[in-house]
């Protein structure tokens, strides 16, 4: 998963203007205690970060793969 993966899945489940004041304020003890923003700037993987998120914030398992997106055609 890249970062920008990350940053998709988080304003689809949350919001894009609430993804970003959550990824930079909620701890999560499965990162090591740090934010989201922290985590993933210490090297920490995206998908990691996603589920440690997903845990604290008891995203559904469906959700967790983010919504369907249609290929575009063309």
């Amino acid at each position: 998963m890249r970062i920008s993966d990350f940053w998709r899945l988080m304003d689809d489940e949350f919001g894009a203007g609430y993804s970003r004041v959550l990824g930079s304020s909620l701890v999560l003890a499965g990162v090591g205690g740090k934010t989201a923003v922290e985590a993933l700037a210490s090297g920490r993987g995206p998908r990691e970060v996603w589920l440690a998120i997903c845990d604290v914030q008891d995203v559904p398992p469906e959700r967790r793969l983010g919504r369907d997106v249609k290929p575009s055609a063309g």
